[in-house]
């Protein structure tokens, strides 16, 4: 959830790095007295992401500025669509513009891509979830953009869950801890609402997760056969989760093997940009 204090703070140092000393362009060229009207138009398809970020571009550079947006975060469009509109002065709109665009085609990005996963496994009734693989500072919009693509979050910080993963593990090994009783001893201390899950790549290091208590067991890089054992291992016992390499093209295999959720870094980490721009006009 973005809230108004992160959408504001964020917004605000954008401008701010975009526009130090003010935009020098506008301000020498461009008359005080004059107004315009911009649309915010797609230039391909996507899945739209950033209404409320793309808003506040603006009205943070200038309260007189106007913005109606036209479709909802969450929304599908084609390619020549209007997706807002903003109108004032000319020197604030050219000011916030390529903040406004550099929000909202990275979230749509993000979301178009999150949808083009969810779409992949529509009828399994998998969940297809972000990671922490994210750009600093902007977490909490990247992770709304994945949720206006009908995907889910996964823990929103180190401080939200226990997810034990490999180098976790290797640690364990090193130190001469058997995981399970790590796990229960773990358990013992923290409270009983925190949710626990351990990354495996293997399948024998399964009963050992199970016997600690794990509510998720995270099956990494797994082939399609090992993810099918290990659903049937688990049985019904912990929440199966698969991560690792998943592509448009291989998710709908993997959700086939009985897996409930799907992890996918690349939804944050390599989601392109979304083609969009704003077409100006003088009053």
């Amino acid at each position: 959830m973005i809230t108004p204090a992160t959408l504001r703070r964020a917004v605000s140092a954008a401008l701010e790095e975009d526009a130090p000393w003010g935009d020098v362009t506008s301000t020498a060229l461009l008359p005080a007295s004059a107004h315009a009207t911009a649309d915010l138009v797609a230039r391909e398809s996507g899945v739209f992401s950033g209404g409320e970020v793309f808003a506040a571009a603006f009205t943070l550079t200038d309260a007189d500025v106007r913005v109606d947006l036209h479709v909802a975060d969450g929304d599908r469009f084609a390619a020549g669509d209007a997706l807002a509109s903003v109108s004032g002065p000319a020197r604030s709109l050219l000011t916030a513009e390529r903040v406004a665009l550099n929000f909202t085609q990275r979230m749509s990005g993000i979301a178009t891509l999150t949808a083009t996963f969810v779409d992949a496994v529509d009828g399994t009734g998998v969940r297809i979830a972000d990671t922490r693989k994210t750009t600093p500072g902007l977490r909490e919009f990247e992770r709304h953009a994945v949720v206006s693509g009908g995907g889910s979050n996964h823990r929103r910080s180190l401080s939200d869950a226990v997810m034990a993963k490999d180098n976790h593990l290797a640690v364990l090994r090193q130190s001469g801890q058997d995981l399970a009783t790590a796990l229960r001893e773990a358990l013992s201390r923290l409270p009983h609402t925190t949710h626990v899950v351990v990354e495996v790549d293997r399948l024998d290091q399964i009963p050992a997760v199970l016997d600690g208590g794990a509510d998720t067991v995270l099956l990494d890089n797994f082939s399609l056969d090992d993810l099918r054992a290990g659903v049937a291992l688990i049985a019904g016992r912990a929440v199966v989760e698969a991560s690792g390499g998943v592509t448009p093209e291989t998710v709908r295999p993997i959700a086939e093997t009985g897996v409930q959720v799907i992890s996918v870094g690349a939804l944050t980490h390599s989601a392109r940009a979304l083609d969009l721009g704003l077409d100006l006009r003088i009053d």
